[in-house]
């Protein structure tokens, strides 16, 4: 396998893994916030909006992956 290939295959494990990180935290995230609502009512606005902000930080952790996987398919430093 050619250094071009094995940038591509690292690419791809950096966006899939996560992706996958991301979906399952906010899943569990989710999961969560319906319990706790279920379980208090009272306090479901608070939680949602501390909910909403936690999956913003969850996909930026995700897209600051797939920057950085971008960087090393278009502007390697590693390749000659």
């Amino acid at each position: 396998m050619t250094d071009a290939s094995l940038v591509a295959l690292s690419c791809a494990f950096i966006i899939g893994l996560g992706a996958i990180g991301a979906c399952i935290g906010i899943a569990i995230m989710g999961g969560k916030y319906l319990e706790a609502s279920a379980r208090q009512p009272e306090i479901m606005e608070p939680l949602q909006t501390k909910m909403f902000l936690l999956a913003g930080l969850i996909d930026a952790a995700f897209l600051i992956g797939v920057g950085v996987a971008m960087l090393f398919a278009f502007a390697n430093p590693f390749l000659g």
